[in-house]
C-alpha cells in the first residue's frame, strides 16, 4: 500500500506490524535509518513511536529501553546524515530522480534550513521527509559541527521522548485498544499535514505564475 504525494509514491507500512515483527531493536534501527540514511525517509517514525508507547503501556515493551534506544538512535542517525552531507556535498543536489528519491526532497529541506537556520534541526524532527534530509543539508552547508550537535541532541530527545510518551499516556486510558488503529491514523495525518500544507502553498504560488 502507498500514499501518493506530489506525483510520487511513498510506501506505507503498518507500525504495529513492524514492531511486532522486529521488536525494540527493530524499532531503534528504523528510527536510526529514518533520521540518518537517505533510504529511510518513507519509514513511519511518528506512528512507530506512538505505537511503541501504547504497547509499552500495556507491558508488551520496555518503556525505558524504548526511550533511551530511540533517542540515541535518532541522535546518532542525524549525526551520520550530517557527515554524509559533508562527504557527498554538492553532488547530492545533482543526483537524478528515482522511484524513491526526488530532488524536491532536498530542495524542501534546504528551504526549511534557509528559513529557520539551525533551529531547522529541531523543527524538522516533526516533519516527515524533511527530518531525513535536513541533517544532510546541514552537512552540505557545512554548518558548525558543535552547533549542529547541540540542536540535534535537543531535537532527538524532544521528538522521540515526547511522541513516545504521548502514546504511553494514551495507553493508560481504559479500552484504548479498540482505537489504536484510529489513533495511529490520526498521528499519521497530523505528521503529514506540514508536507501537505507546503504542497498546497507551492501549488498556489505556481498557479499565480
Amino acid at each position: 500500500m502507498s500514499n501518493r504525494s506530489r506525483g510520487y509514491l511513498v510506501p506505507t507500512v503498518s507500525p504495529t506490524h513492524l514492531i511486532e515483527t522486529f521488536g525494540t531493536l527493530g524499532l531503534i534501527a528504523i528510527i536510526f535509518a529514518e533520521t540518518g540514511l537517505l533510504v529511510g525517509f518513507f519509514l513511519p517514525g511518528d506512528s512507530l513511536l506512538v505505537t511503541a508507547g501504547l504497547l509499552a503501556s500495556q507491558g508488551k515493551l520496555n518503556i525505558a529501553a524504548i526511550l533511551a534506544g530511540t533517542a540515541l538512535a535518532s541522535i546518532v542517525g542525524a549525526q551520520v546524515g550530517y557527515f554524509i552531507g559533508l562527504k557527498v556535498g554538492p553532488a547530492l543536489f545533482r543526483r537524478p530522480d528515482s522511484r524513491f528519491f526526488k530532488q524536491e526532497f532536498v530542495d524542501k529541506a534546504e528551504t526549511y534550513f534557509s528559513k529557520y537556520g539551525g533551529k531547522t534541526i529541531v523543527l524538522a524532527r516533526f516533519v516527515p521527509v524533511v527530518r531525513t534530509f535536513a541533517n544532510v543539508v546541514a552537512g552540505v552547508s557545512r554548518m558548525d559541527l558543535r552547533r549542529f550537535t547541540v540542536f540535534n541532541i535537543i531535537g532527538g530527545v524532544v521528538w522521540t521522548i515526547g511522541i513516545t510518551m504521548l502514546g504511553y499516556g494514551l495507553g493508560q486510558i481504559n479500552g484504548i485498544d479498540k482505537y489504536i488503529l484510529l489513533i495511529i491514523f490520526v498521528i499519521v495525518v497530523i505528521s503529514a499535514m506540514p508536507v501537505a500544507i507546503e504542497y498546497m502553498r507551492a501549488r498556489k504560488e505556481r498557479s499565480k505564475v
